[in-house]
């Protein structure tokens, strides 16, 4: 089978490359392995989670949020929002499509994406001009190799397994992993009565939502390292010295730190209060576990019921992406830097992976469609029709 452009993965990023597409009159398809799409909203995010950013922040390309969407919007908001997204476009992606290998051809300048139907088994294949590897940031989820874990003797999940703090009521829970998920994670559980402890590995920067749409703001207008500080200040008068209670500030601001590193500051959902109260205690890193014993840096040892891995994804781009895959460092994200990350080579594009959020993927997509409406205008057109890309 044969299009103009594949994009792998049916998140908000592969979503936006195609309507942009679309927009354009480009033909694409989209292959994505789980049965739906924005496979992590639907079917990963627990039940409380919400937006950390303004809504007007959260768009995809060419739709707009309805007025009467909640600034901060909740999951299911984002869902129905996604779903309208999919229905206006018309896009229609091929699903339980398991993407195994993508390989370029030199001497035919064509992409052929092979996969695998989740549920019959059969092998399928598509050939392309382009091809968009949009399977997010979360592709993958992160597994500390922390010695002992295998002999521990309560539940261990990651976080994209949780929904609810209430089945952990009056247990003992770790949480691991300080940043919006943990500190998320372990204000419902605390919410539900577990016993709730969080492993903080190392500095971080610790916001509310106002703070952080007001720096947002601010950006537009003012340099980076000024909205630094002035969101420090703010930060600093809404919740104090923190690091009495184990909660370190880094020295760079939380802005800058996002614009280099990815790294976004956590935003406060009620957490900081249960620290401060003691109904949340924080600990430092895990060094080792035995049974049901967990020891701790600093020489603490405490015992848990269960432990709930919050420590993030990673690209699984480099798992499927056998000609092109150099672009790639080791966590699957693109070695080129801002603002040209989302640029391969041979037609190879990156889509999300920029560690920018909905932002980051909306800018890639409509940078992507642009960049293949003029090379698909270009000398390639001739390429195009004599190979049956018409």
């Amino acid at each position: 089978m044969k299009t103009e452009v594949v994009i792998v993965g049916a998140g908000p990023s592969g979503l936006a490359v195609a309507a942009c597409l679309n927009r354009f009159s480009i033909a694409n398809i989209i292959i994505e392995r789980e049965d739906c799409h924005s496979s992590l909203w639907k079917k990963r995010a627990y039940d409380r989670v919400k937006l950390h950013l303004a809504k007007q922040f959260c768009e995809l390309p060419h739709m707009h949020h309805s007025p009467s969407t909640s600034t901060f919007m909740s999951k299911d908001e984002f869902v129905r929002y996604l779903d309208e997204y999919v229905a206006f476009f018309g896009l229609r992606p091929l699903y339980n499509k398991s993407v195994e290998k993508a390989t370029f051809d030199y001497s035919q300048g064509i992409w052929t994406v092979r996969f695998r139907d989740v549920a019959t088994g059969e092998a399928e294949e598509y050939s392309s001009l382009f091809l968009v590897a949009a399977t997010g940031e979360n592709n993958e989820r992160n597994i500390p190799n922390f010695p002992g874990l295998s002999s521990f003797l309560g539940e261990v999940i990651h976080s994209c397994e949780y929904k609810s703090g209430a089945r952990f009521a009056t247990k003992h829970v770790l949480v691991v992993g300080s940043g919006n998920s943990g500190m998320e994670i372990a204000y419902d559980l605390c919410q539900h009565g577990a016993k709730t402890s969080i492993s903080v590995r190392g500095p971080l920067h610790v916001l509310n939502k106002d703070i952080v749409h007001a720096g947002m703001v601010m950006l537009r207008r003012i340099p980076i390292h000024i909205v630094d500080a002035l969101v420090i200040l703010m930060a600093r008068l809404q919740h104090g010295d923190l690091s009495q209670y184990g909660l370190l500030r880094p020295k760079e601001g939380p802005f800058s730190m996002k614009a280099k590193t990815g790294r976004s500051p956590v935003i406060d959902v009620g957490t900081v209060k249960k620290i401060k109260s003691g109904e949340i205690k924080v600990m430092k890193e895990v060094i080792r576990i035995s049974g049901a014993n967990i020891s701790f840096a600093g020489g603490s040892t405490q015992s848990f019921d269960a432990i709930i891995l919050a420590t993030g994804y990673r690209s699984g781009v480099g798992g499927w992406l056998k000609d092109g895959g150099r672009l790639l460092n080791v966590d699957g994200f693109p070695k080129r830097a801002l603002p040209d990350h989302w640029k391969g080579t041979n037609g190879l594009f990156f889509a999300g992976l920029s560690r920018r959020g909905l932002i980051g993927a909306a800018s890639d997509a409509m940078n992507i469609a642009e960049e293949i409406k003029q090379q698909r205008g270009g000398s390639s057109d001739s390429s195009m029709l004599s190979m049956g890309f018409s």
